[in-house]
């Protein structure tokens, strides 16, 4: 009776480990996943911000140079796209050091769009003030959705980091994610 009691629970117990690492590679598989789609957000606000700030250097408000500077910050953005290592949209993606080019068009951004100017184009009625409320609605959303996949990528670290995680290789060969860093200051938002 006593070797069945121990049998038992030995099942019992390898079943109770069986089912944590099911469940935690599960949860890092979510997590993984929130990441990527957090990523694929980001950069779709970034292609927003860039087409927005496009549209307002071509609507005539803006002195030529200012005009010149912003469509050529934005025109650098647009170029750059989100590298994906597969067909696999899921597999791979990553940001693809356009941190650099996304803080420049953020700094033309602050220096061409200074405080006067601003107030002037938010004071006309029709195509430059639409386009400057696109420009900071699109900022704002590239802010939020750079905060929320940073949020989810040290989720993914803090749980990568775990020794059950590691001791077991839960996380596969997946890439560990990184958080997206750049200048993402709306336009007025601090001085130049």
């Amino acid at each position: 009776m006593e070797l069945i009691t121990w049998a038992v629970l030995a099942v019992a117990v390898l079943l109770a480990i069986a089912w944590y690492l099911s469940y935690s590679a599960s949860r890092l598989d979510r997590l993984h996943a929130r990441v990527e789609g957090a990523l694929s957000a980001l950069d779709a606000h970034l292609v927003r911000r860039a087409e927005a700030t496009l549209e307002l250097a071509n609507t005539g408000a803006l002195d030529p140079a200012s005009a010149l500077l912003l469509a050529s910050a934005a025109s650098q953005a647009l170029e750059r796209t989100t590298d994906r290592l597969g067909e696999d949209l899921l597999e791979g993606q990553h940001f693809g050091g356009r941190e650099s080019i996304e803080s420049e068009l953020t700094e033309a951004l602050q220096l061409a769009l200074t405080p006067p100017v601003l107030a002037g184009i938010a004071a006309q009625d029709g195509p430059a003030a639409d386009a400057l409320e696109r420009v900071e609605a699109a900022g704002r959303r590239v802010q939020l959705a750079r905060r929320f996949h940073n949020g989810a990528v040290k989720d993914v670290q803090r749980v990568r980091g775990k020794v059950v995680v590691r001791a077991f290789r839960l996380a596969g060969h997946a890439d560990l994610p990184q958080t997206v860093e750049f200048d993402d200051a709306l336009p007025g938002e601090r001085a130049p």
